[in-house]
């Protein structure tokens, strides 16, 4: 199977307190119908457990879901955690209510898209292909 033939491994994730996931789900149902591998680690996950998680399942993306306000501090720590498990190839996607001037910050550190209420699956789906496989969004 050619890299472009591949499936798209996508681990989604809810770190820290959070206990609200329904737009997680909705996320996952919208990549798993666009054709790619779902995993869905389900809430209250730290950092550590959702590495280790990224790690074992071998996935081309991780996307985290925080509504909590705790974006500043569990994002970059996944990202230092997936880094340190030398999946620096790994896209680091994020959703939830994140302030406009967090957001350069959280790229700054690898984030390589983020959505708030409202975004299009679509737009999720292309950058995620764009992301991994170089495709054009569609």
């Amino acid at each position: 199977m050619s890299e472009t033939e591949r499936k798209i491994r996508v681990l989604i994730a809810k770190p820290g307190l959070d206990g609200h996931d329904r737009g997680a789900k909705v996320v996952a149902r919208a990549l798993r119908d666009a054709g790619m591998e779902v995993i869905y680690t389900g809430l209250r996950q730290t950092p550590e457990m959702i590495a280790e998680a990224a790690l074992q399942e071998d996935v081309d993306v991780v996307g985290l879901s925080i509504l909590s306000g705790a974006h500043m501090a569990l994002a970059p720590r996944v990202v230092e955690l997936i880094n340190a498990n030398g999946q620096d190839h790994v896209q680091i996607f994020l959703g939830g209510i994140i302030p406009d001037e967090d957001i350069g910050k959280l790229e700054e550190i690898g984030v390589s898209g983020i959505y708030g209420p409202g975004t299009l699956m679509d737009e999720i789906v292309g950058d995620i292909r764009k992301g991994v496989l170089g495709e054009k969004a569609k």
